[in-house]
């Protein structure tokens, strides 16, 4: 009886306990554990330290500098190189997305029809009238202004109701081959936003006004911080003022907090083309033939695993925002946690994923030579003097070709060169920090050439055995689409990332890079 007593008794405070607090600091409660887990076809890159850069001597003056140390936070990386069938589901997705939109926005269906296209039933809470906003169906610009897309509602390109509202989708009739309708690849625009952090930081250098004047003695508009930067060096537009969200105490001292008055300026509202360049093949080889190529390369099934090319630097980067989207939409219905941004790989996770864990080593299947012990070339490279099928590809081969290497990555070397997110500068190694050394700038269109310039890494199918080592750095504007230029995503790791990360959320982490 009194072990009864004495349990009932226990019970009666954890449960009081729950309702109350004790007074100490708890943190937040009720947040949810993160497990990290690895994302679909990637492998995980632990954290570490290597050395970044040329080993030897840099015999052709491919723009390299010294080596230097740097220091990697743990990061997954895609186990292959984006193929034709992975980009394709990004393509059909924007062909998908505009013709929803098209659907319902016509005024050839009627509302209770078109209202399938959007998700109407979620209510939409307006800051500015704080109030709920009820679907108006007769109000479809509104409406699709407020709600999203409807995916779960399936319909076809050749039912004869949707026909005409598609029509200006597919090219017009005199550019047709034998009256096939063809979609007008040049309409699949891609739309999304991306905040640019480095602008906003150093538009957060200020100088404190006190008492409404400057360091100067210059009167200044009241409740607002002046920046220490001058107009806008190409627009003269000018930068604005910082919102004064702090206080002066009686001893004088102000506890000003950042915060910008339009943050609208630091997001990017982006609008870009999807559809590969399919006419890179002739293009880079003009005295080749590459009709085959050009045809059939990204559409064809053959193709399906073989690396997408005809990318620019500035559709990769759409990609990878549209997969983040794509992933993190699924989560929220599943009422799990948003994942860390897919992304392009900067210059030095690209150079320490490729080694492999092999720190000094010239290729990513470790030592200086490009061929097994039996004597076949362990890439897809220009073996030789130009006998391009000896190491089994004539042009790009499937995505997965040859061995991984010490972290599972395929096609590190050869195949397809690779864009990173890095601006290309000769001198970046002396310049940029130890930790993940990277440099950014964001190219307006005035600006010249060299600062278009994107770091691309791992040497292609096209390339001599030098232009596929670890540490060998090149160059591609990020408008231009070759035959020879694809991609692979990475994603940062959260935690501490180290090599028993495995165990941070509290059980062994879950990996489906086998599925693919």
């Amino acid at each position: 009886m009194k072990k009864l007593l004495l349990i009932g008794l226990i019970g009666v405070f954890l449960i009081a306990s729950c309702k109350t607090r004790t007074g100490h600091l708890t943190g937040t409660l009720g947040r949810p554990v993160y497990h990290p887990e690895v994302p679909l076809g990637m492998v995980y890159i632990k954290a570490g330290s290597y050395q970044m850069g040329e080993n030897d001597a840099d015999v052709p003056f491919l723009h390299q500098t010294r080596a230097k140390t740097v220091s990697i936070q743990a990061f997954y990386m895609d186990q292959t190189e984006i193929s034709n069938n992975e980009y394709r589901q990004f393509v059909d997705w924007v062909r998908d997305s505009i013709a929803r939109e098209k659907i319902y926005l016509s005024d050839l269906i009627e509302d209770d029809q078109a209202s399938d296209f959007i998700n109407y039933k979620d209510l939409y809470f307006n800051e500015g009238d704080l109030e709920y906003v009820e679907f108006d169906p007769s109000d479809r610009e509104t409406s699709r202004s407020i709600f999203s897309l409807n995916w779960d509602r399936r319909f076809s390109y050749d039912d004869e109701d949707y026909v005409p509202i598609l029509a200006d989708l597919y090219y017009p009739e005199p550019q047709r081959f034998y009256k096939r309708r063809v979609i007008d690849t040049r309409k699949l625009m891609f739309r999304y936003y991306w905040i640019d952090y480095v602008e906003a930081a150093k538009r957060g250098r200020i100088d404190v006004v006190r008492d409404g004047y400057d360091y100067q003695g210059v009167k200044q508009v009241d409740n607002h911080r002046m920046l220490n930067t001058g107009p806008d060096a190409f627009t003269q537009e000018p930068q604005g003022q910082d919102l004064d969200m702090g206080r002066f105490n009686k001893k004088g001292q102000n506890n000003a907090i950042r915060g910008h008055e339009n943050r609208q300026r630091f997001i990017i509202d982006e609008v870009i083309n999807v559809y590969p360049d399919t006419l890179c093949w002739v293009r880079d080889f003009t005295y080749s033939f590459h009709d085959p190529m050009t045809n059939m390369y990204f559409w064809h099934p053959a193709y399906d695993n073989y690396p997408v090319v005809g990318v620019t630097w500035q559709q990769a980067k759409a990609f990878s925002v549209w997969r983040t989207q794509l992933l993190n939409d699924w989560l929220t219905e599943m009422g799990e946690l948003f994942v860390n941004d897919f992304r392009l790989p900067t210059e030095a996770e690209w150079e320490r994923a490729a080694r492999g864990d092999l720190n000094m080593s010239q290729y990513p299947w470790g030592g200086p030579y490009i061929r097994n012990e039996s004597g076949c070339f362990l890439g897809n490279f220009k073996p030789m003097r130009g006998r391009y099928f000896e190491d089994g590809g004539f042009h790009t081969v499937k995505v997965f070709s040859y061995n991984p290497n010490g972290f599972g990555l395929y096609c590190m070397a050869g195949n397809v060169s690779e864009w990173c997110e890095t601006a290309f500068d000769e001198s970046m190694y002396e310049f940029s920090h130890d930790l993940n050394t990277d440099y950014r700038y964001d190219a307006m269109d005035w600006d010249p050439p060299s600062m278009k310039r994107k770091v691309t890494r791992g040497g292609s199918w096209k390339d001599v055995g030098y232009y596929i080592r670890n540490a060998t750095r090149s160059y591609e504007y990020q408008d231009t689409a070759k035959s020879f230029l694809g991609f692979r995503n990475v994603q940062t790791h959260l935690g501490r990332g180290g090599s028993d990360f495995s165990k941070e959320g509290g059980e062994e982490i879950r990996s489906d890079i086998n599925l693919r």
